[in-house]
């Protein structure tokens, strides 16, 4: 049997509004609560309601033959919870069925397991304790943020009892080799990697409605017939994408929706085809082979690595900068202040970063569809001033509570020291190009 492996990826940051320079030292707002409210209405009403009732009423049609798995970052539960708790209660109607699983991954889709274990430790746990409360099971198999995996994130995976991690099918990763098997990373003695097919899950969450496509219009049968004839020995197919595909991305005059309500059937009329859950191929399938990733692998851009967010001075000085601050926050909140910890989780969350890249050409395109800033250089500039404000409050806090007298508070990165004449001198590395991104 092959079988086919959905997941999609449910995400919406906390968005920082326009914070300027003149705001710092006034004001302790940092979060556009009103634009993050108007952005998870709106995908909410495309997207979220309309897809789970057309999910649910496949998994009833085919009886359970349906099945599929999600990851919803706690940013995004966050939001749900409090502007529209019809979509949460949608995912939990899927829950329900038995038939969708839900993946645990960083509570604030945050890039912790690149250099803090303690803080992706953490936040593991509390998304995974708040998905069992949520949906009524513990999650078995993990997704790090933006798919980003290596060996030792991998193993720190299996430290934490997950049976399963999802990773990028990259080519320059596999070499010759199948993202259709089951692989076990080098390092690890028990999870299983479960690979994305790049590019059947492209053909639906990126080319779908590209008229220039050469296979434009996809139909459901077409597609079904690429799957029907892998090869036998194919374990299964990783259809990995945002779920804001669908209705979001993708409209619905696209004729996505109609797309997905006719799949199950087409993959089902081959008896050999079956839909599982991450969870549900990796106990049954043993690996095939060990997999090496010594460097960091992802899902976004061409290049499949951490350029997405990691790549510019920008987005290397904010990420230090964010995280000098780790130990501080802590502190307070292991002396019974937790509010600074959960403030600073939340500037955590990857899209700051992805929101300064300054990619040209086709990544340049998706950048800019998600960045809610004219320029990287904008976004930049807002997280640094949210920065120096934040740090002074946290300075103010310890101050108050330490008989010693303030802690020095680590000083931030040259990138992010700079005065209002040098902040409008300073400019990316590169010119600002369009941006698109997962």
């Amino acid at each position: 049997m092959t079988s086919l492996v959905f997941y999609f990826q449910v995400h919406q940051p906390h968005r920082l509004r326009r914070y300027r320079f003149f705001d710092i030292g006034r004001s302790e707002d940092y979060f556009d609560d009103a634009e993050n409210k108007r952005i998870l209405e709106r995908v909410a009403h495309k997207c979220y309601l309309p897809m789970n009732a057309l999910l649910l009423r496949a998994v009833e049609a085919h009886q359970g033959r349906f099945r599929c798995s999600f990851s919803v970052s706690g940013t995004a539960l966050e939001q749900m919870e409090r502007w529209s708790p019809e979509t949460l209660e949608s995912f939990k109607r899927l829950a329900r069925t038995g038939c969708v699983e839900f993946l645990c991954e960083t509570s604030h889709h945050s890039l912790s397991a690149l250099g803090d274990e303690r803080e992706f430790r953490e936040q593991v746990k509390n998304q995974s304790e708040r998905i069992e409360a949520l949906f009524g099971r513990k999650p078995t198999a993990f997704r790090n943020t933006e798919l980003i995996l290596s060996n030792r994130i991998a193993r720190l995976a299996e430290e934490l009892g997950f049976e399963a991690i999802l990773g990028e099918g990259a080519d320059h990763l596999l070499g010759w080799r199948s993202p259709h098997r089951v692989y076990r990373p080098e390092g690890s003695e028990r999870i299983k990697l479960l690979l994305r097919s790049y590019k059947l899950s492209d053909d639906i969450a990126f080319r779908f409605s590209n008229r220039a496509w050469s296979e434009w219009p996809l139909r459901s049968e077409k597609f079904a017939s690429w799957v029907h004839g892998l090869p036998e020995e194919d374990r299964f197919v990783g259809l990995f994408m945002d779920f804001e595909t669908f209705g979001e991305h993708q409209w619905a005059d696209t004729g996505i929706f109609h797309f997905m309500e006719a799949l199950p059937g087409a993959v089902l009329a081959h008896p050999r085809f079956r839909f599982e859950t991450p969870s549900e191929v990796a106990r049954s399938t043993d690996p095939s082979a060990r997999l090496d990733i010594p460097h960091p692998v992802s899902w976004a851009d061409a290049e499949r690595d951490l350029t997405a967010w990691l790549d510019n001075a920008m987005q290397r000085g904010a990420h230090e900068a964010v995280y000098q601050l780790a130990s501080l926050v802590r502190g307070l909140a292991e002396r019974g202040d937790p509010e600074p910890l959960e403030v600073w989780r939340k500037l955590t969350t990857s899209d700051h970063f992805y929101y300064m890249c300054v990619k040209f050409f086709s990544d340049g395109d998706v950048h800019k569809y998600f960045s809610p800033y004219a320029t990287p250089h904008d976004a930049y500039i807002t997280l640094a001033n949210v920065l120096a404000d934040f740090r002074a409050r946290l300075a103010e806090r310890e101050a108050q509570e330490s008989d010693a007298g303030p802690l020095l508070v680590p000083r931030p990165p040259m990138a992010l020291e700079q005065t209002p004449a040098a902040r409008h001198r300073a400019g990316p590395e590169a010119p600002s190009h369009s941006s698109h991104a997962r």
